[in-house]
């Protein structure tokens, strides 16, 4: 990591001069929408701009999507080598993404395995039939890492990538997300957010090779310790 000066509207969890991680508050866009004002791309942009003192474009990418609704490690290439060799990654399968959600309910064991075929249906994922149109399969490991009161703290390793997969999954075996109440949640969070951290990425750095690991801490309102 560079010797950056963190700027007082982004939390800098990595920073080099391929990549930069930030940590993402719950509620805020990744990437920049035409229906609102800021997101974290436009932060890191800036941040960008501050330290490399460059006052016109810069190159940033997202190299993967995390929900506004989520919080945790968002991860953008800034140089077309780095972005086009982590797409090569991500495709192979080779970059380790762990999120931690705080659920309600039981899973099936205290740690196993869960897999779906989902399909995208109006702004949710919802459970579909091997070999329906639209249907891909979703899989991810999980461990159960704490409990408080009425919740579960869950850690949960993605085996794919699907949109919306783990709360969609979680939702699926009987444990909704705290404060998703698109998947079911009868558990309140913080407005704007629900609780599901993207917490950890481990991979090669795409130019170096060296070994990366990245960990985001939680949200001072996150309910169950880790």
């Amino acid at each position: 990591m560079d010797g950056a000066a963190p700027s007082p509207f982004v939390d800098v969890l990595y920073h080099d001069n391929h990549l930069l991680a930030l940590g993402k508050p719950p509620g805020l866009l990744t990437q920049p929408s035409g229906t609102r004002s800021d997101s974290l791309e436009d932060r890191a942009r800036s941040y960008i701009k501050e330290v490399k003192g460059k006052p016109g474009n810069v190159f940033l990418h997202a190299v993967h999507r995390l929900d506004r609704v989520a919080s945790g490690i968002a991860l953008f290439a800034t140089t077309g080598k780095s972005l086009s060799r982590m797409n090569a990654l991500m495709r192979a399968g080779t970059i380790t993404r762990v999120y931690h959600a705080a659920v309600s309910g039981s899973l099936p064991a205290p740690v196993g395995e869960l897999v779906h075929f989902l399909r995208h249906a109006r702004l949710k994922s919802v459970e579909a039939a091997e070999g329906e149109p639209g249907a891909r399969r979703a899989s991810l490991s999980y461990r159960l890492i704490g409990r408080a009161g009425p919740l579960s703290l869950v850690e949960v390793t993605l085996g794919s990538g699907r949109y919306h997969q783990v709360r969609a999954q979680l939702s699926l075996a009987g444990c909704p997300v705290a404060g998703d109440a698109l998947y079911g949640s009868p558990v309140s969070y913080v407005r704007g957010g629900v609780a599901l951290h993207h917490r950890r990425m481990e991979f090669s750095h795409p130019v170096t090779s060296a070994p990366v690991v990245i960990q985001a801490g939680y949200p001072p309102f996150w309910p169950i310790p880790g």
